[in-house]
Formats: structure tokens, sequence, C-alpha cells
């Protein structure tokens, strides 16, 4: 069994409200780790129940207090907006959004379907797409915000047998590319 993290030490997010999807394992869940070492108060997402119950007994065992935990599939922009409004409910409105969830299915092209395609979009692109839509209005409100996406090599240069997934996290760079030209302001 793995000694629990050291104990959370820094404040520089105090006050703010962090949303974190895919945070159940991996990436997810040392974002989610470092962001309540910083004082983020966070509403951490993703659609297993126990894995994700375990990030928050890991964070909890860090220090952290303020966390809530949500599961939902967040391709789903109604899903999105339902979560979103509930985390603001109990921690204030959302100031970093960090879109970690995400996910790889290969096929050879000529085998590869439709519904593997849509999936690669649902689970990568749209739920990026749901999560920004959700929290910019009240980052606008508040003049501060920061969104986080989470990419892949694969969304520079491409790879043999997973080509949905490759042009989904193409997608991911250039709505990101294209958001902080927008709102950066």
């Amino acid at each position: 069994m793995a000694a629990p993290p050291p104990p959370v030490s820094t404040t520089f997010l105090a006050g703010r409200h962090a949303l974190v999807t895919g945070a159940s394992r991996g990436i997810g869940a040392a974002i989610a780790l470092e962001l309540a070492r910083a004082g983020a108060r966070l509403t951490i997402v993703a659609r297993g129940t126990d894995a994700l119950t375990a990030t928050v007994k890991l964070l909890h065992a860090a220090g952290a207090e303020a966390v809530e935990a949500a599961t939902g599939d967040v391709s789903d922009s109604s899903v999105v907006a339902g979560l979103v409004e509930a985390a603001a409910r109990r921690f204030g409105p959302i100031a970093i959004a960090v879109n970690n969830a995400g996910g790889a299915e290969s096929a050879p092209f000529a085998r590869m379907d439709a519904q593997l395609w849509r999936r690669m979009f649902a689970l990568n692109v749209d739920s990026a797409f749901a999560v920004c839509r959700a929290v910019v209005p009240d980052m606008r409100t508040a003049g501060w915000g920061r969104i986080v996406n989470i990419a892949s090599t694969a969304g520079l240069k491409g790879y043999p047998y997973v080509s949905a997934y490759v042009a989904a996290k193409h997608a991911v760079v250039g709505l990101t590319r294209s958001l902080a030209l927008e709102l950066a302001q």
C-alpha cells in the first residue's frame, strides 16, 4: 500500500473553485491533488463512482477539506450544465476548469465505424466544449478564470490505428487556441 501524499501546504488558490473532469485516477487525480495543495476548493468528476470515491479519500488524506465528487458523462452538455450548477451552489462559481476526461480506442481506418468516430469526439471534444460553455459566463462575470484542456501529442501529430482519437485531440488543440484568442482579453 502506498504512503499517503504529503499534506496540503500552499494556498495561492485559496477561495478559488476548480472543476476537474476525468479526475478519478491518473493525470486527473494528480491535477486535483495539486489544486488542493494550492488551496482550491474542488469538484472532481468522473463516470466511475468507486474510483472517484478513492480519489476523494486520497485528497482528504492529503488534508484537502473542500472536495465534492460528482459522477456523470461530461460528453452530455445537459449533464455538464447540471454538474456545474450544483458545484457552484456548493463552492461558488467555477474559476478553474480542467478538461481531462478523454480516452482512445484503436482500429485500422478501414475497419473503423462511425460509432467509434463519434465516441472519440464525444469523449474528447464534446466534453471540453460542454464544460467551457458552462463555465465561461461566470469567469467573464468574475473577470478571472482559467481553462486547461488536456490533449496529447496526438493533438500535434498523427498516429496509426487511432485516427479518430488523433482527429479529436487536434480539435481540442484548435478549440483551446481559439478560446485563448477570444477570451484572454
